[in-house]
Protein backbone atom coordinates (compact mmCIF):
# COMPACT_ATOMS: atom_id res chain seq x y z
CA UNK A 1 0.00 0.00 0.00
CA UNK A 2 1.38 3.31 -0.81
CA UNK A 3 1.97 5.71 2.43
CA UNK A 4 3.55 8.94 3.51
CA UNK A 5 5.84 6.76 6.05
CA UNK A 6 8.56 6.97 3.07
CA UNK A 7 8.37 10.46 3.38
CA UNK A 8 8.93 10.89 7.16
CA UNK A 9 11.74 7.69 7.23
CA UNK A 10 14.08 9.92 4.14
CA UNK A 11 13.20 13.39 6.12
CA UNK A 12 14.52 11.90 9.39
CA UNK A 13 17.61 10.13 7.63
CA UNK A 14 18.88 13.07 5.99
CA UNK A 15 18.15 15.10 9.84
CA UNK A 16 20.57 12.26 11.18
CA UNK A 17 23.34 12.68 8.35
CA UNK A 18 23.35 16.39 8.66
CA UNK A 19 23.03 17.15 12.60
CA UNK A 20 22.75 15.76 16.25
CA UNK A 21 19.97 13.20 17.42
CA UNK A 22 19.30 15.95 20.09
CA UNK A 23 19.28 18.40 17.11
CA UNK A 24 17.25 15.83 15.18
CA UNK A 25 14.62 15.49 17.59
CA UNK A 26 13.99 19.33 18.17
CA UNK A 27 13.69 20.07 14.63
CA UNK A 28 11.44 17.13 13.82
CA UNK A 29 9.21 18.63 17.00
CA UNK A 30 9.00 21.78 15.54
CA UNK A 31 8.34 20.62 11.64
CA UNK A 32 5.68 18.61 13.61
CA UNK A 33 3.85 21.56 15.21
CA UNK A 34 4.19 23.88 12.13
CA UNK A 35 2.31 20.82 10.15
CA UNK A 36 -0.32 19.99 12.95
CA UNK A 37 -1.05 24.17 12.86
CA UNK A 38 -0.77 24.14 9.15
CA UNK A 39 -3.53 21.35 9.06
CA UNK A 40 -5.49 23.19 11.39
CA UNK A 41 -5.64 26.20 9.39
CA UNK A 42 -6.71 24.42 5.94
CA UNK A 43 -9.34 21.89 7.74
CA UNK A 44 -10.86 25.02 9.34
CA UNK A 45 -11.31 26.48 5.92
CA UNK A 46 -12.79 23.54 3.99
CA UNK A 47 -15.19 22.44 7.08
CA UNK A 48 -16.45 25.86 7.07
CA UNK A 49 -17.51 25.96 3.56
CA UNK A 50 -18.08 22.05 3.43
CA UNK A 51 -20.79 22.78 6.82
CA UNK A 52 -22.19 26.17 4.19
CA UNK A 53 -22.46 24.15 1.12
CA UNK A 54 -24.03 20.99 3.22
CA UNK A 55 -26.35 23.45 4.82
CA UNK A 56 -27.39 24.64 1.19
CA UNK A 57 -28.07 21.68 -0.48
CA UNK A 58 -30.26 20.35 2.28
CA UNK A 59 -32.13 23.84 2.41
CA UNK A 60 -32.30 23.54 -1.67
CA UNK A 61 -30.42 26.47 -2.14
CA UNK A 62 -26.91 27.65 -3.48
CA UNK A 63 -25.16 28.89 -0.51
CA UNK A 64 -21.47 30.80 -1.15
CA UNK A 65 -21.41 31.74 -4.69
CA UNK A 66 -19.68 35.00 -5.01
CA UNK A 67 -16.10 34.66 -3.77
CA UNK A 68 -13.93 32.49 -6.10
CA UNK A 69 -15.17 30.15 -7.87
CA UNK A 70 -18.80 28.93 -6.78
CA UNK A 71 -17.75 30.32 -3.35
CA UNK A 72 -15.15 27.74 -2.69
CA UNK A 73 -13.19 31.18 -1.44
CA UNK A 74 -15.81 32.18 1.05
CA UNK A 75 -13.93 30.80 4.58
CA UNK A 76 -10.61 32.93 2.99
CA UNK A 77 -12.90 36.15 2.59
CA UNK A 78 -14.12 34.93 6.61
CA UNK A 79 -10.65 34.67 8.02
CA UNK A 80 -9.49 37.91 6.87
CA UNK A 81 -12.78 39.75 8.08
CA UNK A 82 -11.77 38.36 11.50
CA UNK A 83 -8.04 38.86 10.99
CA UNK A 84 -8.64 42.80 10.60
CA UNK A 85 -11.29 43.06 13.48
CA UNK A 86 -10.49 44.52 16.97
CA UNK A 87 -10.40 42.12 19.83
CA UNK A 88 -12.48 43.78 22.36
CA UNK A 89 -11.77 42.65 26.62
CA UNK A 90 -14.90 43.67 28.51
CA UNK A 91 -14.62 45.93 31.64
CA UNK A 92 -15.65 43.66 34.45
CA UNK A 93 -13.77 41.14 32.55
CA UNK A 94 -10.65 38.74 34.43
CA UNK A 95 -8.19 39.44 31.69
CA UNK A 96 -6.08 36.74 31.86
CA UNK A 97 -8.49 33.57 32.06
CA UNK A 98 -10.61 35.71 29.45
CA UNK A 99 -7.52 36.02 26.81
CA UNK A 100 -6.25 32.15 27.43
CA UNK A 101 -9.79 30.71 27.24
CA UNK A 102 -9.38 30.70 23.28
CA UNK A 103 -6.05 28.95 23.57
CA UNK A 104 -6.90 26.31 25.89
CA UNK A 105 -9.40 25.11 23.25
CA UNK A 106 -7.02 25.34 21.13
CA UNK A 107 -4.06 23.15 22.61
CA UNK A 108 -6.25 20.73 23.96
CA UNK A 109 -7.59 20.20 20.03
CA UNK A 110 -4.11 20.13 18.90
CA UNK A 111 -2.81 17.16 21.92
CA UNK A 112 -5.56 15.12 20.83
CA UNK A 113 -4.15 14.84 17.03
CA UNK A 114 -1.09 12.78 18.69
CA UNK A 115 -2.28 9.12 18.76
CA UNK A 116 -4.29 9.41 15.53
CA UNK A 117 -3.01 7.40 12.47
CA UNK A 118 -3.04 9.88 9.39
CA UNK A 119 -1.94 6.70 7.48
CA UNK A 120 -0.04 3.58 7.53
CA UNK A 121 2.76 3.74 10.07
CA UNK A 122 2.29 7.83 9.80
CA UNK A 123 1.42 9.25 13.15
CA UNK A 124 2.97 11.41 15.60
CA UNK A 125 3.11 9.16 18.55
CA UNK A 126 2.24 5.74 18.99
CA UNK A 127 1.16 5.54 22.44
CA UNK A 128 0.48 2.13 23.84
CA UNK A 129 -2.61 3.92 25.62
CA UNK A 130 -3.62 5.94 22.66
CA UNK A 131 -7.34 5.60 23.33
CA UNK A 132 -7.26 6.13 26.92
CA UNK A 133 -4.81 9.23 26.65
CA UNK A 134 -7.75 10.65 23.55
CA UNK A 135 -10.84 10.51 26.13
CA UNK A 136 -8.11 12.00 29.08
CA UNK A 137 -7.50 14.96 27.20
CA UNK A 138 -10.42 16.01 25.22
CA UNK A 139 -12.00 15.80 29.07
CA UNK A 140 -10.27 19.14 29.13
CA UNK A 141 -12.08 20.62 26.88
CA UNK A 142 -14.70 21.98 28.97
CA UNK A 143 -12.33 24.04 31.04
CA UNK A 144 -11.31 26.24 28.18
CA UNK A 145 -15.14 27.17 27.95
CA UNK A 146 -16.04 27.08 31.73
CA UNK A 147 -13.00 29.89 31.51
CA UNK A 148 -14.67 31.44 28.96
CA UNK A 149 -18.21 31.91 30.65
CA UNK A 150 -16.91 32.21 33.84
CA UNK A 151 -14.16 35.36 32.97
CA UNK A 152 -16.24 37.06 30.60
CA UNK A 153 -18.59 38.82 33.45
CA UNK A 154 -21.70 37.90 31.57
CA UNK A 155 -24.28 36.38 33.00
CA UNK A 156 -25.41 34.91 29.38
CA UNK A 157 -21.98 33.70 29.05
CA UNK A 158 -21.77 31.81 32.59
CA UNK A 159 -25.00 29.76 31.86
CA UNK A 160 -23.68 28.79 28.51
CA UNK A 161 -20.51 27.28 29.74
CA UNK A 162 -22.46 26.06 33.01
CA UNK A 163 -24.42 24.23 29.70
CA UNK A 164 -22.18 23.15 28.16
CA UNK A 165 -20.38 21.59 31.51
CA UNK A 166 -23.20 19.44 32.25
CA UNK A 167 -23.73 18.39 28.55
CA UNK A 168 -20.01 17.74 28.39
CA UNK A 169 -19.46 15.47 31.43
CA UNK A 170 -22.80 13.78 31.19
CA UNK A 171 -21.98 12.68 27.38
CA UNK A 172 -18.54 11.68 27.70
CA UNK A 173 -19.73 8.43 29.70
CA UNK A 174 -21.81 6.88 26.79
CA UNK A 175 -19.24 8.05 23.93
CA UNK A 176 -16.33 6.17 26.61
CA UNK A 177 -18.42 3.18 27.23
CA UNK A 178 -18.98 3.14 23.40
CA UNK A 179 -14.71 3.34 22.75
CA UNK A 180 -14.70 0.65 25.33
CA UNK A 181 -16.29 -1.51 22.83
CA UNK A 182 -13.79 -1.89 20.16
CA UNK A 183 -11.35 -1.73 23.15
CA UNK A 184 -13.00 -5.05 24.77
CA UNK A 185 -13.27 -6.38 20.82
CA UNK A 186 -9.52 -5.65 19.90
CA UNK A 187 -7.36 -6.27 23.62
CA UNK A 188 -5.53 -3.22 22.77
CA UNK A 189 -5.37 0.66 23.76
CA UNK A 190 -2.93 1.33 20.85
CA UNK A 191 -4.39 2.87 17.84
CA UNK A 192 -2.19 0.86 15.14
CA UNK A 193 -3.21 -2.37 16.86
CA UNK A 194 -6.55 -1.57 16.82
CA UNK A 195 -6.44 -0.69 13.32
CA UNK A 196 -4.36 -3.44 12.38
CA UNK A 197 -6.95 -5.91 14.05
CA UNK A 198 -9.48 -4.61 11.12
CA UNK A 199 -7.42 -6.13 8.45
CA UNK A 200 -9.89 -8.50 7.68
CA UNK A 201 -13.39 -6.44 8.55
CA UNK A 202 -13.88 -3.47 10.05
CA UNK A 203 -15.59 -3.53 13.75
CA UNK A 204 -18.39 -2.17 12.57
CA UNK A 205 -19.24 -5.07 10.44
CA UNK A 206 -17.11 -7.81 12.61
CA UNK A 207 -18.46 -6.78 16.01
CA UNK A 208 -22.18 -7.64 14.99
CA UNK A 209 -25.14 -5.87 16.50
CA UNK A 210 -23.32 -4.83 19.35
CA UNK A 211 -20.69 -2.82 17.88
CA UNK A 212 -23.35 -1.13 15.26
CA UNK A 213 -25.20 0.22 18.79
CA UNK A 214 -21.94 1.29 19.72
CA UNK A 215 -21.45 3.33 16.88
CA UNK A 216 -24.46 5.05 16.46
CA UNK A 217 -24.17 5.68 20.55
CA UNK A 218 -20.64 7.15 19.66
CA UNK A 219 -21.70 9.15 17.14
CA UNK A 220 -24.64 11.03 18.91
CA UNK A 221 -22.68 11.43 21.78
CA UNK A 222 -19.74 13.37 20.33
CA UNK A 223 -22.02 15.17 18.36
CA UNK A 224 -23.33 16.46 22.06
CA UNK A 225 -19.64 16.29 23.03
CA UNK A 226 -18.80 18.70 20.57
CA UNK A 227 -21.77 20.78 21.20
CA UNK A 228 -23.03 20.68 17.65
CA UNK A 229 -26.62 20.80 17.22
CA UNK A 230 -28.92 19.54 17.47
CA UNK A 231 -27.13 19.46 21.21
CA UNK A 232 -25.40 23.55 20.77
CA UNK A 233 -27.41 24.25 24.15
CA UNK A 234 -24.23 25.72 25.41
CA UNK A 235 -24.50 28.93 22.43
CA UNK A 236 -28.06 28.52 21.92
CA UNK A 237 -28.03 31.61 19.80
CA UNK A 238 -32.07 32.44 20.31
CA UNK A 239 -31.52 32.18 23.85
CA UNK A 240 -28.13 32.90 24.87
CA UNK A 241 -26.53 35.24 22.02
CA UNK A 242 -23.77 32.65 21.50
CA UNK A 243 -23.60 31.32 24.95
CA UNK A 244 -20.13 31.66 26.72
CA UNK A 245 -18.27 33.64 23.54
CA UNK A 246 -20.85 36.03 23.48
CA UNK A 247 -18.12 38.33 24.05
CA UNK A 248 -15.45 37.68 22.30
CA UNK A 249 -14.70 38.96 19.03
CA UNK A 250 -11.93 39.08 16.18
CA UNK A 251 -9.06 36.33 16.47
CA UNK A 252 -10.07 34.68 19.73
CA UNK A 253 -13.89 33.89 18.68
CA UNK A 254 -12.45 32.82 15.33
CA UNK A 255 -9.98 30.62 17.67
CA UNK A 256 -13.40 28.82 19.13
CA UNK A 257 -14.93 28.94 16.29
CA UNK A 258 -11.94 27.31 14.86
CA UNK A 259 -11.43 24.84 17.18
CA UNK A 260 -15.20 23.65 17.11
CA UNK A 261 -14.52 22.22 13.44
CA UNK A 262 -11.30 20.72 14.95
CA UNK A 263 -12.72 19.09 17.33
CA UNK A 264 -15.49 17.48 14.98
CA UNK A 265 -13.03 16.45 12.94
CA UNK A 266 -10.78 14.39 15.42
CA UNK A 267 -14.30 12.72 16.88
CA UNK A 268 -14.88 11.62 13.75
CA UNK A 269 -11.25 10.68 13.12
CA UNK A 270 -11.03 8.27 16.27
CA UNK A 271 -14.37 7.00 15.14
CA UNK A 272 -13.24 6.39 11.54
CA UNK A 273 -10.03 4.75 13.39
CA UNK A 274 -12.29 2.58 16.16
CA UNK A 275 -15.32 1.55 14.23
CA UNK A 276 -14.07 1.99 10.37
CA UNK A 277 -10.60 0.85 9.92
CA UNK A 278 -8.65 4.14 10.33
CA UNK A 279 -6.51 3.84 7.15
CA UNK A 280 -7.07 0.24 6.33
CA UNK A 281 -8.46 -0.56 3.34
CA UNK A 282 -12.14 -2.37 2.61
CA UNK A 283 -11.27 -6.22 3.00
CA UNK A 284 -14.06 -8.80 2.70
CA UNK A 285 -12.97 -11.94 3.86
CA UNK A 286 -10.76 -14.07 1.39
CA UNK A 287 -11.59 -12.14 -1.89
CA UNK A 288 -7.86 -12.03 -2.74
CA UNK A 289 -8.63 -10.29 -6.03
CA UNK A 290 -11.02 -7.21 -4.19
CA UNK A 291 -8.89 -6.62 -1.53
CA UNK A 292 -5.82 -6.22 -3.99
CA UNK A 293 -8.09 -3.99 -5.82
CA UNK A 294 -8.62 -1.99 -2.97
CA UNK A 295 -5.07 -2.26 -1.34
CA UNK A 296 -4.07 0.00 -4.62
CA UNK A 297 -5.86 3.29 -2.70
CA UNK A 298 -3.74 4.77 -0.37
CA UNK A 299 -3.99 4.69 3.18
CA UNK A 300 -4.40 8.63 3.73
CA UNK A 301 -7.21 8.34 1.09
CA UNK A 302 -9.01 5.88 3.11
CA UNK A 303 -8.64 7.63 6.16
CA UNK A 304 -9.37 11.08 5.58
CA UNK A 305 -12.16 9.94 3.10
CA UNK A 306 -13.92 7.79 5.83
CA UNK A 307 -13.46 10.95 8.38
CA UNK A 308 -15.11 13.07 5.89
CA UNK A 309 -18.09 11.19 5.43
CA UNK A 310 -18.46 10.91 9.21
CA UNK A 311 -17.95 15.06 9.28
CA UNK A 312 -20.70 14.49 6.73
CA UNK A 313 -23.24 12.65 9.00
CA UNK A 314 -22.86 15.46 11.85
CA UNK A 315 -23.46 18.19 9.22
CA UNK A 316 -26.61 15.95 8.23
CA UNK A 317 -27.80 16.20 11.43
CA UNK A 318 -27.74 20.04 12.43
CA UNK A 319 -29.70 20.63 9.49
CA UNK A 320 -32.13 17.75 9.98
CA UNK A 321 -33.60 17.82 13.75
CA UNK A 322 -34.54 20.91 15.71
CA UNK A 323 -32.68 21.71 18.62
CA UNK A 324 -33.30 19.95 22.31
CA UNK A 325 -34.45 20.97 25.37
CA UNK A 326 -32.03 20.97 28.43
CA UNK A 327 -34.07 18.25 30.29
CA UNK A 328 -34.32 16.27 27.08
CA UNK A 329 -30.53 16.50 26.33
CA UNK A 330 -29.75 15.29 29.67
CA UNK A 331 -32.62 12.87 29.75
CA UNK A 332 -31.72 11.90 26.36
CA UNK A 333 -27.92 10.58 27.95
CA UNK A 334 -29.09 9.17 31.77
CA UNK A 335 -31.99 7.32 30.27
CA UNK A 336 -31.74 6.02 27.26
CA UNK A 337 -27.80 6.20 26.23
CA UNK A 338 -25.76 5.34 29.27
CA UNK A 339 -28.19 2.08 29.98
CA UNK A 340 -28.17 0.96 26.58
CA UNK A 341 -24.72 1.27 26.64
CA UNK A 342 -24.11 -0.31 30.13
CA UNK A 343 -25.77 -3.42 28.58
CA UNK A 344 -24.01 -3.46 25.44
CA UNK A 345 -20.60 -3.68 27.31
CA UNK A 346 -21.81 -6.81 28.75
CA UNK A 347 -22.95 -8.12 25.48
CA UNK A 348 -19.71 -7.47 23.91
CA UNK A 349 -17.84 -8.95 26.71
CA UNK A 350 -20.13 -12.10 26.15
CA UNK A 351 -18.84 -11.80 22.56
CA UNK A 352 -15.60 -11.35 22.72
CA UNK A 353 -14.88 -13.92 25.66
CA UNK A 354 -16.75 -16.31 23.40
CA UNK A 355 -14.66 -15.60 20.59
CA UNK A 356 -18.17 -15.25 18.61
CA UNK A 357 -17.08 -11.98 16.48
CA UNK A 358 -15.82 -12.88 12.88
Amino acid sequence: MWNLSDIAKSVDEWLNSVMSPTWVLVVEMVVIGVLAIALFAVLGLVLVIMERKVAAYMQIRLGPNRVGPKGMLQSLADTVKLLVKEGLTPAGADKFLFNLAPFIAMITAMLLLAPLAFAKDFQIWDLNIGVLYITAVSSLSVIGILMAGWSSNNKYSLLGAMRSGAQIVSYELSAGLAIMTVVILTGSLQMSEIVKSQADGWWLFKGHIPAIISFVIFIIAVTAETNRAPFDLAEAESELTAGFHTEYSGMKFALFFLAEYINVFIVCAVGATLFLGGWMPFHIGNWEGFNHVMDYIPSSIWFFGKTFFLIFVIMWFRWTFPRLRIDQLLNLEWKYLLPISMLNILVVTLIAIKGWHF
